[in-house]
């Protein structure tokens, strides 16, 4: 893959075959984020679990301290006074089956996050192939399953990501933008890595951190030292 000239110029700040402590991984990460918008700030973890096994799944959610700089849609699938709740919690859109063939049909997704009642998982199911490959799927582990809507939906807007293995064993999480400070940068990847070291599968066997990267939307990654982490 040919990369620009500014990534190539980032790229020699950075030494490939190092481990970097969090603070000098983060300064890196915010000097060579160069590109003429707020790029996002994003974490990759490679694991060493087995996703095909049930045990070894990883996902969870976590309220990041800085919350990521981005403005998250919040579609809420609830009825009668639930549904009353999550529009004075703030909730960007709130139906219940009439949204079906929205979504089905017209393929509308103008929403980042979905949370639904227990008694909508009903409806919502109908919608699993087409939320399901997307990553929005309402699921209790994450909190998107719940009759606290109006806490679901302030955790969300405060900065709550969800996390989960993808098909490689690595998870993908965004911890703020560039503009953010390095503190508030490094508040947000400890509150994450806390949250995913406490969520290591009691039947996994060897090394748990395989890899943490950090790197922003159009800067090189930089690896920091995992046995620093865990």
């Amino acid at each position: 893959m040919k990369r620009g000239k500014k990534y190539q110029d980032a790229a020699k700040a950075i030494d490939r075959t190092a481990l970097y402590d969090t603070d000098e991984a983060i300064s890196l990460v915010k000097k060579t984020a160069t590109a003429k918008f707020d790029e996002t700030v994003e974490v990759h973890i490679r694991t060493g679990c087995d996703g095909r096994h049930a045990d070894q799944q990883i996902r969870g959610a976590v309220v990041l301290p800085h919350g990521t700089g981005k403005t998250v849609r919040v579609l809420v699938f609830a009825k009668n006074a639930k549904a009353d709740e999550a529009q004075a919690a703030g909730a960007d859109f709130v139906g219940g089956e009439e949204l079906i063939p929205r979504i089905q049909k017209e393929g509308w997704l103008d929403f980042d996050v979905v949370v639904a009642t227990p008694d909508m998982m009903g409806v919502v199911g109908r919608l699993g192939r087409v939320l399901g490959p997307k990553g929005l799927m309402p699921n209790p582990k994450a909190g998107t399953v719940t009759m606290d809507v109006a806490k679901a939906i302030e955790d969300i807007k405060a900065g709550k990501i969800e996390y989960r293995l993808d098909k490689t064993n690595i998870v993908h999480v965004p911890i703020g933008k560039a503009s953010f400070s390095e503190d508030m940068l490094k508040d947000n990847f400890n509150t994450l890595m806390e949250a995913i070291i406490k969520a290591r599968p009691a039947a996994l066997k060897g090394q748990y951190l395989r890899s943490v990267t950090i790197a922003s939307t159009m800067g090189p990654g930089v690896k920091v030292n995992p046995a620093k982490l865990s």
